[in-house]
């Protein structure tokens, strides 16, 4: 099989966030109304235009974008990542590795939920014991699960204890998995399911964090809104709400920041640049990404329980028409499932090179000399939707031909978890910035479904190499056995690695302040109004 040197790709966009720094302290509000000496205006309602509704705003009952990107705004963990994906203190003031498998973490003190209940200690114990409970079934609970026990020492010291070396555990805790809950809604959430309730049925209806906003409303389908924490613990926000509107139709989105009826449209088809960068009035926010977009193939079904045909499969599809055609060139093409910017990232890694005519021999070998019928699954995302169309009229070339259908996000995501497909194109945002999260929740025979391995791999060999990283605290073993599994994933090819793309928005120019994480999370503390 024919690879290609992926030496070139490493000239990555450097990630060039700004982060704004609010001014000391402000008076009131002079009689214009609303303007405080930081030059800043505060209050108002921004209004983001969203693809999609968020499917859960529990953090335990979701592993999506959409929705982690509200959860983001309520709820706060005990560390979070700078604008580098750096680590930095957040409800947690300090932490430190006590031996192999002991955390110690200091806490914030005097720091209250949305309801008026206190953080502590305990909190932090009630939240990672929930989060890793097998009743509650969280899909993302695999971050977390090389956890044995939380100690608490006093009310603002905890320890953590893990049953094996693991020194991706802060990294791990700065992910939305991490988000602190208040006691009270955890307890009367258990108590609900002792009645019957599905877990997080009381925590998704009115969600309780510590964050800059709290959450008012949600009308399903239509918006999520959020409110300012008028009471949060390290200076509020700069508006009084957010509303994220779910407007499904690029071209709408777009019409609303012409109108004003948005401010934000989150994302921004690269389709659509020319017209924001050409419309008095609107500009773009783009961010480079530590994710992975890719077209998944159903390696329990026939004919792709084989990895020949999915090997040919990927051979036949050429990468550069998606990203030059479909992107624009705001993405760069992928060999292997890590982004550049992410540690464990193989420079050196070197995928399946584009080939019809070794694809068409390499189906013929497999027994499908004159193609088969399948279909692509995908969302309702216009460039996915392109992508589908796109790999459907190249998989022709070799006599695969391709039904398309799409789906409304939630059943997309309900369906591909329970495995009915047989191609899917989907994306997946390495929240901690570490190959383990953009492999294990993959690719690892644990994580069928839900949490990740939506292409159902189950390779013993595989398993044990990621298994082996997790446990390694030796940085350069972690970095030789993530290199290993690189390898051997070009080999299995359960999914082709497409590409690792910009995430672009569009905003109305009076709204200031406004940055985006690698995660592609929208930073909205220091977010105001301008006019």
């Amino acid at each position: 099989m024919k690879r290609i040197s992926r030496n070139w790709l490493y000239t990555f966009i450097a990630i060039t966030l700004i982060s704004i720094v609010l001014a000391g302290c402000a008076s009131e509000p002079d009689e214009a109304g609303g303007t405080e000496n930081d030059g800043k205006q505060h209050g108002g309602d921004l209004v983001i235009a969203t693809v999609s509704d968020a499917i859960s705003l529990d953090p335990a009952g979701a592993n999506d974008v959409p929705s982690f990107d509200i959860q983001f705004n309520i709820f706060e963990k005990l560390i979070k990542h700078d604008e580098n994906m750096g680590l930095e203190p957040s409800l947690a003031t300090s932490w430190e590795a006590v031996d192999d498998t002991t955390w110690e973490f200091k806490l914030q003190e005097g720091v209250t939920f949305h309801d008026g209940t206190g953080f502590n200690a305990e909190v932090v114990k009630a939240n990672i014991e929930r989060i890793i409970d097998e009743d509650v079934s969280a899909p993302t609970a695999y971050l977390l699960d090389m956890i044995d026990e939380v100690i608490v020492i006093d009310d603002y010291t905890v320890q953590i204890k893990t049953a094996y070396p693991f020194s991706g555990l802060p990294a791990h805790l700065a992910h939305s998995a991490g988000a602190m809950i208040s006691l009270e809604q955890i307890e009367a959430d258990y108590a609900a399911m002792e009645e019957g309730a599905e877990p997080g049925s009381v925590i998704n209806e009115r969600p309780i964090g510590t964050g800059y906003f709290k959450f008012d409303e949600w009308s399903p389908g239509q918006y999520i809104r959020l409110v300012k924490n008028e009471d949060y613990w390290d200076g509020t926000a700069l508006l009084d709400s957010v509303t994220f509107k779910v407007v499904p139709e690029d071209l709408t989105r777009i019409a609303e920041l012409n109108t004003g009826d948005s401010h934000v449209t989150n994302q921004l088809s690269p389709s659509d640049v020319g017209q924001i960068e050409s419309t008095e009035g609107l500009a773009m926010l783009q961010q480079g990404s530590v994710s992975l977009d890719y077209l998944g193939f159903n390696t329990e079904k026939e004919p792709f329980n084989d990895e020949r045909v999915r090997q040919a499969l990927t051979m036949a599809i050429d990468k550069e028409v998606i990203v030059k055609g479909i992107t624009d060139g705001y993405a760069l093409p992928a060999v292997g499932p890590i982004a550049p910017n992410v540690f464990g990232y193989d420079e050196n890694l070197e995928g399946i090179a584009f080939n019809v005519e070794e694809a068409k021999d390499l189906l013929a070998e497999a027994g499908y000399e004159d193609g088969f019928s399948t279909s692509i699954w995908t969302n309702e995302t216009r460039e996915r939707m392109d992508i589908a169309t796109n790999v459907q009229s190249q998989l022709s070339e070799i006599g695969v031909d391709v039904d398309i259908e799409v789906f409304e996000w939630g059943a997309y995501l309900e369906q591909i978890g329970e495995g009915e497909h047989d191609m899917f194109i989907l994306g997946w945002s390495n929240g901690t910035a570490d190959a383990d999260n953009g492999l294990y929740p993959l690719f690892h025979s644990d994580n069928m479904g839900p949490p990740g391995n939506r292409t159902f791999l189950d390779n013993e060999e595989l398993d044990s190499i990621l298994e082996e990283a997790r446990q390694t605290t030796d940085e350069s073993e972690r970095i030789e056995l993530y290199k290993q599994a690189q390898e051997l994933l070009v080999e299995l090819a359960p999914m082709n690695y497409l590409m690792h793309k910009d995430y672009l928005s569009g905003l109305r120019e009076e709204v200031k302040g406004l940055s985006m994480l690698p995660t592609k999370f929208l930073l909205l503390k220091d977010v105001y109004i301008e006019g």
